[in-house]
């Protein structure tokens, strides 16, 4: 049977992409013809141009660059916690460090070579959003990395160097391509795309229509 590719264009500091790939992965597990789908994580960066910096708040953030007041912020963050928990994640918006995403998609490039693009994905959500952790350390990253089977030592030399800089700045140049400019963005074999943390029976609908679609 044809293989059904779910490429997901995400940010690891996009607190709507960990809930998408939640209520993505209920849709999928639902999906009686799930062994034949195949998933691809695609770096994106809702901010390029943002600068690490361990001392700001992500409320302080989310003020600065949307222009709204602290306690408009406070309300996101607390509004984004309540849809994380009815997805059975646990977020901690107050520990989460603002950090640019760059290396951190270098790092699930790094993953994806080596067939664990997804336990990457999940383990920086995990980090940046649970655990407070800041994903652009190389140092963190280079932890995560054994955390999940893969070389930490071998990542840290890669981050030092320019690799895997080619295979993000590809995503996003596809990402514009494809006109994509929010997150998380699902597209399933280039005929359907998805936007946003839908709601699980949305995704089981696209894939169910993406099945049908391989024999047209």
């Amino acid at each position: 049977m044809d293989k059904i590719k779910v490429e997901i264009w995400s940010d690891v500091m996009c607190p709507f992409c960990y809930i998408g790939k939640r209520r993505f992965e209920k849709a999928l597990s639902e999906f009686p013809a799930n062994k034949y789908v195949d998933v691809e994580w695609k770096s994106f960066q809702l901010n390029p141009n943002m600068k690490t910096d361990p001392a700001m708040s992500t409320v302080d953030y989310l003020a600065q660059v949307k222009g709204w007041s602290k306690e408009q912020a406070q309300q996101s963050t607390r509004h984004v916690t309540e849809m994380a928990k009815a997805s059975g994640l646990e977020y901690h918006m107050d520990k989460a460090v603002v950090a640019n995403s760059f290396d951190a998609h270098r790092f699930i490039q790094f993953a994806k070579k080596q067939g664990k693009g997804d336990p990457a994905e999940e383990r920086l959500f995990k980090a940046y959003f649970t655990e407070g952790k800041n994903t652009a350390d190389h140092f963190v990253l280079a932890e995560l990395a054994d955390e999940i089977g893969l070389n930490g030592r071998k990542l840290m030399e890669t981050l030092k160097s320019d690799e895997m800089s080619r295979e993000v700045e590809h995503d996003l140049n596809e990402a514009r391509q494809l006109g994509i400019n929010a997150v998380p963005f699902f597209v399933f074999n280039r005929r359907l795309a998805v936007s946003g943390a839908q709601d699980p029976k949305t995704f089981l609908g696209a894939l169910e229509k993406a099945s049908e679609l391989r024999h047209k």
